[in-house]
């Protein structure tokens, strides 16, 4: 499987490959280091940060001395997202765009080779943000590098006959997820970006961003392991 991109190629990075139980300093060493030779080809990234486990540990923090409503979650985990933003700003310092882009069209153009982006507003993750991002920008994919390799017809860490997806529509995929965001929701693409995504028939592709190997095979148009959504 293949896929070409513009020059503008938008990523919701997981926070849990950036933040899994402490700061992966190894995997960012490595990210910085590959992305060096499509920036010199002139390709403009913009980066959304989720918030990993320093979000989670919060929201349990809080959680386990009051009852904490839907929303205030959702603002933890958005400030998780802004905290891990201002990191990959800093380690991207000399091209990246000094703004982190923490509500929507903060960033009035993409000026810069990277632009960071985090969480923006409570009801939905940074699947949605990045989905909304590449629709103002006139980006037509988003790459969800997280931990799934792919989109499963159930949940693959409850069941081991759980089959991949190559392909599969928007309107298939939220039969699959769903109907309803609630914070620390675990799907590829949460139900809201989902929405999104085919109301604006921006595409969604699901790797494993992890793999860093398979990630440089996709943004090269050659053959790589992973699932896209479309419209």
């Amino acid at each position: 499987m293949k896929h070409s991109f513009n020059k503008i190629v938008i990523v919701a990075l997981g926070g849990s490959i950036v933040h899994p139980d402490e700061i992966n300093t190894v995997f960012l060493k490595k990210f910085k280091k590959f992305l060096e030779p499509f920036i010199k080809k002139d390709v403009q990234f913009v980066i959304v940060i989720g918030g990993g486990a320093l979000s989670r540990r919060f929201q349990s923090a809080a959680s386990a001395i009051v009852k904490i409503t839907d929303e205030d979650k959702d603002w933890i985990g958005i400030h998780a997202t802004r905290l891990h933003g201002h990191l990959l700003r800093t380690i991207f310092r000399d091209i990246a765009d000094p703004i982190v882009m923490d509500s929507r069209k903060k960033v009035p153009r993409l000026r810069y080779p990277i632009t960071i982006a985090s969480g923006w507003r409570p009801g939905w993750s940074t699947d949605y943000v990045a989905i909304q991002i590449a629709a103002d920008y006139g980006a037509s994919e988003v790459v969800i590098a997280g931990k799934p390799s792919h989109v499963y017809d159930k949940d693959n860490m409850k069941h081991i006959d759980a089959k991949p997806f190559n392909e599969l529509s928007w309107r298939e995929y939220r039969k699959i997820v769903p109907r309803k965001w609630t914070p620390g929701l675990h799907v590829p693409v949460d139900p809201v970006g989902a929405t999104l995504g085919e109301r604006e028939e921006i595409d969604a592709i699901v790797i494993d961003g992890r793999d860093l190997k398979n990630f440089g095979n996709l943004l090269r148009g050659k053959d790589f392991r992973g699932t896209i959504i479309h419209s």
